[in-house]
């Protein structure tokens, strides 16, 4: 049986591997994330999200803001190393890789701190 999550007891964090999110299509991947968010947990993407659906996110975001209920997300992102993962066609063509990681939360429980090439550091509040 499962346990009935307390807010009271701290935030939850949903870490999600590049695995599950390839097998959704765009809206998919934009609703398990804001679900999670719209639920008070902070979102980590082991693989980040294409521009294209980072834009997506947004803008479904945007639609879904609500004084009372929803005060959108907070959304930081860095990319892995390309050397490792991208061809030298696909970093001439300036073709973007979507191996990055990316973190996002309720906008109202989190804040950046610092962020830089290694590290996002981030202040969770339970609100």
């Amino acid at each position: 049986m499962a346990e009935v999550k307390d807010p009271a007891d701290g935030v939850q964090i949903d870490l999600i591997s590049g695995e599950r999110m390839d097998g959704l299509a765009s809206m998919e991947k934009v609703r398990l994330i804001l679900d999670g968010v719209r639920d008070g947990n902070i979102v980590i993407l082991e693989e980040g999200l294409s521009p294209d659906e980072e834009s997506k996110l947004i803008e479904v975001t945007m639609t879904e803001i609500s004084p009372d209920e929803f005060n959108g997300i907070e959304i930081e992102t860095y990319p892995k190393s390309e050397a490792a993962d991208a061809s030298l066609l696909d970093r001439i063509m300036g073709k973007e890789s979507t191996k990055k990681l990316t973190v996002i939360g309720p906008a109202n429980q989190i804040e950046t701190l610092h962020k830089d090439k290694n590290l996002i550091s981030a202040l969770v509040s339970r609100k």
